[in-house]
């Protein structure tokens, strides 16, 4: 399948009605035909894992063609400058979002990206470093907790950032790291801990939802049932 025809049928599938909820969502409509993943996740699947093609769908600008960019590219010839690259172009949250959790996840550069995003300004591209955090403590199940580890002191430091796609991030990837096992939940309770004593009111927020979910018996539970399996 060929960019040109990708387009075609994007145009065919074109949903004015989801456009003004993907608005409601803080989603940017900007470029976009209205198509809801599930749709564009099929048609992932029907045209296969593609690089190049990738390349020249991210180049096309829609939000539906990014998507489809980040559910066919092959991670393992994904470069660092391809992801500093396009995620200069991030320019809504969920563009950002999944490009991270099913793409640049996998890529071999992921923690040391993570890093270096994190200390970004721009909006999308400091989200990005910690939906990476987040979504390796999720997907990432071969790296030894220490590795996330060395994110908490990161999410400390950036936690009194008070724009709305950010601090839920920072948020997100506290709570995951701290899901992941008993050994990084008492760190990223610390970590909290330590949050909610400085004078941001983000700062505050961000440590309590953390702690809200983190100390509820239930994910206490399930953190340990991960310990016996």
């Amino acid at each position: 399948m060929q960019l040109k025809e990708i387009i075609e049928i994007l145009k065919r599938e074109e949903n004015p009605h989801n456009l003004a909820g993907m608005a409601r969502y803080g989603i940017n409509t900007e470029r976009a035909f209205g198509i809801n993943l599930p749709t564009l996740r099929a048609l992932a699947k029907r045209i296969g894992k593609n690089h190049e093609l990738a390349l020249e769908l991210w180049k096309a600008g829609y939000h539906e063609t990014r998507m489809l960019a980040a559910f066919i590219d092959e991670p393992g010839k994904v470069t660092i400058q391809q992801m500093n690259e396009w995620v200069r172009d991030f320019n809504s949250w969920d563009i950002c979002d999944q490009t991270c959790s099913t793409l640049f996840d996998k890529t071999p550069f992921a923690y040391e990206i993570a890093h270096s995003w994190s200390r970004e300004e721009q909006v999308y591209v400091k989200r990005a470093g910690f939906v990476m955090m987040a979504v390796l403590a999720v997907h990432d199940k071969k790296s030894p907790d220490e590795k996330l580890l060395q994110f908490l002191p990161v999410i400390e430091r950036e936690s009194n950032d008070d724009r709305n796609f950010v601090k839920k991030s920072v948020n997100w990837a506290l709570r995951q790291i701290g899901k992941r096992s008993i050994f990084l939940y008492q760190h990223a309770v610390i970590t909290a801990q330590k949050i909610a004593q400085q004078e941001s009111k983000t700062a505050r927020w961000i440590a309590a939802d953390a702690l809200r979910e983190l100390n509820d018996p239930k994910t206490i539970a399930r953190i340990k049932g991960k310990k016996k399996q």
